[in-house]
C-alpha cells in the first residue's frame, strides 16, 4: 500500500520585534495540530539559540540564519509537515530564497506600529536602543525589508489574538481549496 506523500505547507511569519508572531505561531500550530496536520514551528530566537549561536546580528549574519531555517523548513515541508517560521527576517532577497525551497510557501507580514512594538517589548530591545544601549535593531535603527506581494498582512495592533490566528487559517482554509 503507497502512503501519501503531500508536502507540508511553509508558513512564513515575517515582521519587527515585538509584533507577535511567536504568539500568533503558538497559537497557530496548536489549532492546526488539533484538526490532525502535522505541524513544527521554527521561532528564529530558538534557531539563533541552539543552531546557530555563532552568528551575530550583520547583514551577512542574518541572512546565513534564515538560509538556515529555510533549509530547515524545506526538510520538513517535503516530508508532509507544516512549517510555521516565526522569524524578523529582515532582508527581503534571503526570506524570497528561503520561500522558494517549499513549493507551498506563503508569506506573512505581521507588523504593528512603532510605538505599540515599543510598549510591548518583552526583551528589552526597544528599551536598550532608545538607551543607546544598542545599536543595530531591526526597524528602529536597521532597515527592515516589508514584503512584496506577501500573501496575507497581519496588524497585530489592530487584531485580538485570536483574529489574527483566524485570518491566517481562513487564508490557509482558501489554499486548501484551491489546491
Amino acid at each position: 500500500m503507497a502512503l501519501s506523500n503531500s508536502e507540508g505547507r511553509l508558513i512564513w511569519l515575517t515582521g519587527p520585534s515585538g509584533a507577535g508572531k511567536s504568539t500568533i505561531a503558538t497559537v497557530l500550530s496548536e489549532r492546526l495540530r488539533a484538526t490532525g496536520n502535522k505541524v513544527e514551528v521554527l521561532d528564529g530566537d530558538e534557531i539563533r539559540a541552539t543552531i546557530s549561536p555563532e552568528l551575530g546580528f550583520s547583514k551577512e549574519d542574518r541572512n546565513v540564519q534564515i538560509d538556515r531555517i529555510g533549509y530547515i523548513a524545506s526538510l520538513l515541508t517535503r516530508n508532509g509537515i507544516d512549517v510555521i517560521v516565526s522569524a524578523i527576517s529582515p532582508y527581503r532577497s534571503s526570506r524570497d530564497s528561503a520561500l522558494a525551497r517549499s513549493s507551498r510557501s506563503f508569506e506573512v507580514l505581521v507588523t504593528a506600529p512603532l510605538d505599540v512594538l515599543i510598549d510591548r517589548d518583552t526583551k528589552g530591545l526597544y528599551a536598550k536602543a532608545i538607551q543607546g544601549e544598542i545599536t543595530g535593531l531591526t526597524g528602529y535603527d536597521d532597515p527592515y525589508e516589508e514584503p512584496v506581494g506577501s500573501h496575507l498582512k497581519v496588524e497585530s495592533a489592530c487584531l485580538s489574538l485570536d483574529e489574527s490566528v483566524r485570518l491566517i487559517e481562513e487564508f490557509l482554509s482558501l489554499e486548501v481549496a484551491n489546491a
